[in-house]
């Protein structure tokens, strides 16, 4: 089951290169976490009732409800449908996040440990480094924040990669920077939405004007 769980994983990390829909960004990230609470939900049955329920919440009505919905009423107050094309060609962007499982899986096989799940440990490098490139090669705020949360994902899939306890104590600290950070930069962008009329970094520079 973890193995489906996590190539469903992967397949949405993927997706996120190959559409422009805002609409979708939202659905996807809407996905994954679902699909994390279903993997904290069969892989932390033995720790603490308070901590599996506590990240079971974090999962489910946090990543999988509050966020998706701060995010389409961010796009909706600034009118968001597609976003500008990436600076890359969709078919390089799609090399690249390959390249990046395969590089990811041979460095999980490199640093081996019995206290590491290798599948974990792989696809949330992947998450990582795919969210990273994602903010790189966009110019538009609100998929910078997609960005972002694409990052959190994969820190928080990293955490159930090397232990019982530990996920709880990573996940929570990395969500409250996370959600602090997406709040402000929602405010932020909400801003930049009404006063330029659109949601470019390039806006950004009439600030010098």
């Amino acid at each position: 089951m973890n193995l489906i769980l996590l190539i469903i994983l992967m397949a949405s990390l993927v997706y996120f290169f190959l559409t422009e829909r805002t609409s979708n960004y939202v659905k996807i990230l809407t996905l994954q976490g679902t699909l994390l609470f279903a993997i904290a939900l069969i892989n932390l049955i033995d720790i603490s009732t308070l901590a599996l329920i506590l990240i079971l919440l974090e999962t489910i009505i946090i990543k999988a409800i509050i966020v998706p919905q701060f995010l389409n009423q961010l796009r909706r107050t600034n009118n968001l449908r597609r976003v500008a094309q990436s600076q890359v060609a969709v078919f390089y962007s799609i090399i690249l996040i390959v390249s990046i499982i395969i590089i990811s899986f041979f460095a999980a096989y490199y640093v081996k440990n019995q206290y590491i799940q290798l599948s974990f440990f792989t696809v949330s490098i992947s998450t990582v480094l795919g969210g990273i490139y994602f903010i790189i090669i966009h110019k538009n705020l609100f998929n910078h924040i997609v960005g972002f949360l694409i990052i959190e994902n994969g820190a928080f899939l990293l955490s159930l990669a090397v232990g019982g306890e530990f996920p709880f104590l990573v996940s929570m600290a990395v969500l409250i920077d996370i959600l602090m950070a997406v709040l402000i930069i929602g405010v932020f962008v909400n801003k930049i939405g009404s006063t330029f009329g659109d949601m470019s970094i390039s806006s950004l520079n009439k600030i010098k004007d």
